[in-house]
């Protein structure tokens, strides 16, 4: 269903992709013990997790070998992952299952629809979104997620003294997220020169972007803190 209040361009193509038997069967099993349905519910986190603990968000988690490393790396935060790409969910599903994971829950919906309806103000204490979709054409750039409106939505979601962390490999997208967010007065950027941040040691490094490092590419990352 698309969001009324916000937006009906869509910042995602849905790639379904083949799921593998092991995919399958972890959507079919693991879904209702891991797996958080879309409702205009809000979300409460206690509850959810069975403890108080911070939470973080990450917006479109690909195949989820990041955000897992993370959840491990860190049993003491509460981690939620969005990702319309089913393929992507089961292979986290799996992860999950196979090393026992009580600290990640998934959502396989729209992240906007999913933000704007069953978070709760002021209740994340970080949102992540690495590397979405550039829409590098010209014409596309209305699709890129990262605009004004949006991230005005995730300053009501984010507590104050939160974060917002963001990374691209594409420099164009990265010099347009920066633009954004420094003219956001929700936002102060973490970096004192008022640009990009060395790559945090909580987020790992993904194959993708190790090969892209092996080619040559750059990767820009942006923190900034909610005020």
């Amino acid at each position: 269903m698309e969001s009324k209040h916000f937006r009906t361009i869509r910042s995602f193509v849905k790639r379904e992709g083949r799921l593998t038997a092991g995919q399958q069967r972890a959507l079919d099993v693991l879904w209702p013990e891991f797996g958080i349905d879309y409702s205009t519910d809000i979300l409460d986190f206690t509850q959810l997790f069975d403890r108080p603990a911070p939470v973080v968000l990450e917006i479109g988690f690909g195949n989820g070998d990041s955000l897992f490393q993370m959840a491990q790396n860190y049993p003491d935060r509460n981690y939620i992952g969005i990702e319309v790409h089913r393929p992507g969910v089961g292979h986290l599903l799996q992860l999950i299952e196979t090393h026992n994971l009580k600290n990640l829950k998934i959502i396989c919906h729209d992240a906007v629809d999913v933000i704007e309806h069953q978070i709760a103000d002021n209740s994340l204490d970080r949102v992540q979104l690495f590397f979405p979709d550039p829409w590098h054409k010209k014409k596309h750039n209305k699709r890129r997620i990262v605009q004004e409106k949006f991230i005005n939505l995730l300053a009501k979601k984010i507590k104050t003294d939160g974060f917002l962390h963001m990374a691209t490999d594409w420099q164009d997208y990265a010099e347009h997220m920066l633009e954004v967010l420094m003219k956001n007065s929700n936002f102060k950027n973490t970096s004192t020169e008022n640009a990009y941040v060395p790559r945090p040691n909580d987020r790992p490094v993904t194959k993708f972007e190790k090969r892209g490092h092996r080619l040559g590419h750059g990767v820009w990352d942006l923190l900034f803190k909610r005020i």
